[in-house]
């Protein structure tokens, strides 16, 4: 994965996967919100929710949210930890300009800020956040090692990571229906929906190529990460990924 010697990315193009996934975001940025609860059937709610949770228990003063999106995940936070500053970055400026919207409509401008930022080359200090978290964000990265190694620069000694991404149930049926919908349902309802089928069939690539489970483990330890541990969610269609500096 360091190489990335099995690269998906959304479009055949000679463009690197950094610049074709901030491209594709654009395209489908006034659609993401009702997309992702649309096609999980609301349950990635459910995954946000308990992440938080988990993140609350640690009581972060300074929290950076990576690959930000439009938002939800911060905004989570930021409902249960009110106290709580909160970083989000990304590299797609249409989904950061959605982001902010939605700040100022919850309210929460003065508690959540938003930034352009490169996972892999983060514009923060070492030591800077007592707690990092991503959502279905890992995936994307160009280059998984570098994104890791930042995540661990800019945490403070002794914070902790929580990473939720999507990963590959292993229990039969439940597999072969995974693959089933995100191979053939999901891409077309994108289609037609957001106009980028693409982006949909680059969702079910890139969830396959993505190294899960204990394999992912491993890349954290690679980069630094100690304690690490991770809880499959519904079966194993995403997992929560927690680590400490």
């Amino acid at each position: 994965m360091a190489s990335d010697k099995e690269a998906v990315t959304p479009y055949n193009s000679e463009q690197t996967k950094k610049t074709q996934v901030a491209s594709m975001f654009n395209k489908i940025a006034r659609k993401y919100d009702f997309l992702n609860h649309l096609l999980s059937l609301g349950i990635d709610r459910m995954w946000r929710s308990k992440t938080v949770q988990m993140i609350a228990a640690t009581h972060p003063d300074a929290l950076l949210d990576i690959a930000t999106g439009t938002g939800d995940l911060a905004f989570t936070a930021a409902k249960k930890m009110p106290h709580t500053r909160i970083t989000g970055v990304d590299i797609s400026e249409g989904m950061l300009e959605i982001a902010v919207e939605k700040a100022g409509k919850l309210g929460l401008n003065q508690q959540v800020a938003f930034r352009y930022g490169d996972s892999e080359n983060l514009d923060f200090d070492r030591d800077s956040f007592d707690a990092i978290m991503v959502a279905f964000g890992v995936r994307n990265f160009e280059n998984l090692d570098k994104g890791l190694e930042e995540m661990f620069r800019v945490l403070k000694p002794g914070g902790s990571v929580f990473i939720l991404e999507f990963s590959k149930p292993r229990i039969f049926p439940l597999k072969t229906l995974f693959n089933a919908y995100f191979k053939y349902v999901l891409p077309r309802i994108g289609r037609f929906t957001s106009k980028d089928h693409k982006a949909y069939t680059y969702l079910f690539e890139s969830v396959q190529a993505f190294p899960d489970f204990e394999k992912f483990v491993s890349f954290m330890e690679k980069a630094g990460f100690h304690s690490n541990k991770f809880y499959p969610m519904t079966f194993g269609i995403c997992t929560i990924y927690t680590g400490k500096k």
